[in-house]
């Protein structure tokens, strides 16, 4: 008796061996030259008259046998589907964390399920944004975001003042000139806040969702090591189908 992922693993290509046949046959059986034929041979009016070869086309594909092909085909492929989907009826596990039953008796079709969500989950937490690791953060309690502490930068503005070159003489006036200088005008107080995602926690999440998808994949391959009951569904539908 085979197992539930004995049946998944030649599930595909039995699939795609069937249908590349059925396309097969789908194409050519609408070619009318490819399903008629023909024998034309020549008599000459008197004997000695001219003979030519005989000419013929064979008929390619029958159409009995072309449902015949298709139902054997089809009949593997409902059977062995059926056999699945029976199976997953049944096929079942519990999903244990650190020893723990998370969920019990999970259908395997659910598993599967899960093991996408997980991974999909688990990019989604990867790519959030990250707090700054350049400053230091805290908590607010009056937001839930988090802040740091006021930092204070200076605020500088061109201001032109005269010097003297020259002091005045009795023979020269005194010879300035203007210059620019930054001075402070004010300062900036700055406080930041993030609502981004703390490495620490984000380490936390990813390891938990990394926990529970190997306890799915784990449960998932329990659920699939069942035994199954080989289902003969094909023979009956193209019996019904195809019979005379």
């Amino acid at each position: 008796m085979a197992k539930l992922n004995q049946i998944l693993a030649i599930e595909k290509g039995i699939k795609t061996r069937v249908y590349a046949e059925f396309t097969e046959l789908h194409q050519a059986t609408q070619k009318p030259g490819l399903m008629n034929g023909f024998i034309k041979s020549y008599q000459p009016r008197d004997e000695d008259g001219e003979t030519y070869p005989t000419e013929s086309q064979k008929v390619q594909y029958h159409a009995a046998d072309v449902l015949d092909r298709v139902a054997k085909g089809l009949s593997e492929l409902f059977d062995i589907t059926a056999t699945k989907d029976y199976a997953n009826c049944t096929a079942r596990a519990d999903i244990v964390v650190d020893g723990r039953t998370l969920i019990a008796d999970v259908p395997a079709t659910y598993l599967l399920f899960l093991e996408k969500q997980l991974s999909d989950l688990h990019t989604f937490i990867a790519k959030m944004a990250d707090l700054d690791p350049g400053s230091d953060w805290s908590v607010d309690p009056s937001t839930g975001q988090y802040k740091t502490e006021p930092s204070s930068t200076q605020r500088t503005k061109k201001v032109q003042r005269p010097i003297t070159l020259y002091e005045a003489t009795k023979e020269h006036p005194a010879q300035t000139q203007l210059i620019t200088e930054d001075v402070i005008a004010g300062s900036w107080l700055t406080i930041k806040y993030s609502g981004a995602m703390s490495a620490p926690r984000k380490k936390q999440l990813l390891a938990r969702i990394e926990k529970l998808s190997n306890a799915v994949k784990f449960a998932r391959e329990q659920a699939n090591a069942m035994e199954v009951q080989d289902k003969k569904c094909g023979k009956e539908v193209f019996d019904f189908l195809f019979g005379a």
